[in-house]
């Protein structure tokens, strides 16, 4: 299903059961074919995230000269053509709506011999990029975009970088993952320090392709010309993914469900410690580690919820889940104030205006701050919501809509396709009731 007019009916359904497995998780997707194409020999990728914005990023690999195999649905085997072993391009790299896929891309394509242009989709180009330009123009990167710092950006090859000692000004694990790929071509050391620790996937990852790293939460250090070795993936679900049933769950009265194999990153898992300091019922079970990624199965029943602050401490660990968290907001007992999330007016969409007014128009007061808002919990009413082509935003309401008084109608959810394809079929399996519309 495309289209910018596609919609979503949803209303209170049954309570959450049984046992699901969320899609793969899409940072550590991105990452394995990048590294994959950047390696000597093949990867053979598991797990691997079918959504627009992987497989976006799989197609500009290919444009660049990589061999990628799809032997099977969710699996890729990714021939590796070495650090140095890309091609240009004549026609522009287009990443879709993917900003991951943007931004670490920037940081390859900076230590390149030939020159690359990266487009994106209508949302994509309104997305900041200056914010890795500079950084990677200090390393010697020669970066052309649109005023402002907007896409397409025009990257000049054969330049010469150089390592650099850089403090992020925004904690952002895409700016920190840009300058490591691009430290890989870069002379001496190259150095990211941050001001709250970020995900640290790309560190992982590197690692675990054999390039020697020193990291810690808010650090990161590597040398450049080494070489990247094959290795298999096996993606995690996607905690992003879990997080909608996570929340579900935790509202629906009667609810216990299992969420399989998820990864359970501390750098990603701030909704998990959020949800637990408002009374949520989770549990992890089965922990185990899968290409140095922890993963556990995420085990929710119903609990009532109250409000809680979320600062600073837990902000750069959850800035993808906001949306859900504000829809948990709204089904507890008290207020629940949201601070130090500024990055959320630079997503897919302003997810604070975003969110502030789809859940006023569902009949529950938020006030909005520059970095976030208080929510007031009530009853949610019927309505209507317009997501803006936020995926995130669109599966927030249709998980809000489970404890609304009537029908919620969702605008403009073609873009869920980029992180969650499946979402509507999976949430209809697990109680969730939801219906398309054009």
């Amino acid at each position: 299903m495309s289209g910018g007019s596609q919609h979503w009916i949803a209303r209170a359904g049954q309570p959450l059961r049984g046992s699901i497995r969320v899609p793969g998780d899409k940072s550590v997707s991105h990452r394995a074919v990048m590294l994959g194409a950047l390696a000597e020999g093949t990867t053979h990728v598991r797990g691997f995230l079918e959504g627009e914005d992987t497989r976006a990023t799989a197609r500009v690999f290919e444009q660049l000269g990589v061999r990628i195999e799809t032997p099977s649905a969710s699996e890729r085997i990714v021939h590796g053509v070495g650090l140095h072993g890309l091609r240009a391009s004549s026609a522009p790299l287009d990443c879709g709506n993917a900003g991951t896929g943007m931004r670490l891309l920037a940081g390859v394509l900076a230590g390149q011999a030939f020159d690359s242009t990266l487009i994106g989709d209508a949302s994509l180009s309104k997305r900041p990029m200056r914010r890795v330009i500079e950084p990677l123009s200090l390393m010697g990167a020669r970066i052309d975009s649109e005023e402002g710092g907007l896409p397409p950006l025009r990257i000049h090859g054969a330049q010469s970088l150089t390592g650099i000692d850089y403090t992020l000004p925004v904690a952002s694990a895409q700016v920190k993952s840009a300058l490591l790929l691009a430290g890989l071509y870069a002379s001496g050391d190259t150095v990211v320090h941050e001001p709250h620790p970020t995900r640290d996937y790309t560190e992982r990852m590197l690692a675990a392709f054999g390039w020697p790293i020193e990291f810690s939460p808010g650090y990161a250090k590597l040398s450049g010309g080494g070489r990247l070795r094959a290795t298999d993936v096996n993606v995690p679900a996607d905690f992003s993914s879990a997080a909608f049933f996570l929340v579900a769950a935790s509202i629906v009265p009667g609810s216990e469900l299992r969420l399989e194999a998820v990864g359970v990153n501390p750098r990603r898992t701030g909704l998990l410690t959020a949800l637990r300091r408002m009374g949520a019922d989770i549990r992890e079970e089965n922990a185990t580690q899968q290409g140095g990624e922890p993963v556990a199965d995420l085990v929710v029943r119903h609990a009532p919820l109250h409000g809680i602050e979320v600062d600073g401490e837990l902000a750069p660990d959850m800035i993808d889940e906001f949306p859900a968290l504000f829809v948990a907001a709204a089904c507890a007992e008290g207020v629940t104030t949201v601070r130090d999330a500024a990055e959320l007016r630079v997503k897919e969409s302003d997810r604070i205006a975003t969110m502030a007014q789809g859940l006023r128009g569902l009949g529950i007061e938020v006030d909005e701050h520059p970095d976030g808002a208080t929510i007031v919990p009530g009853a949610l009413q019927a309505g209507r919501v317009d997501s803006h082509g936020d995926h995130r935003i669109a599966m927030s309401f249709a998980v809000a809509a489970q404890r609304a008084s009537g029908d919620v109608r969702i605008d403009d959810v073609a873009n869920v396709a980029t992180s969650f394809p499946g979402f509507d079929s999976l949430a209809r399996d697990s109680g969730i009731w939801l219906a398309a519309g054009a």
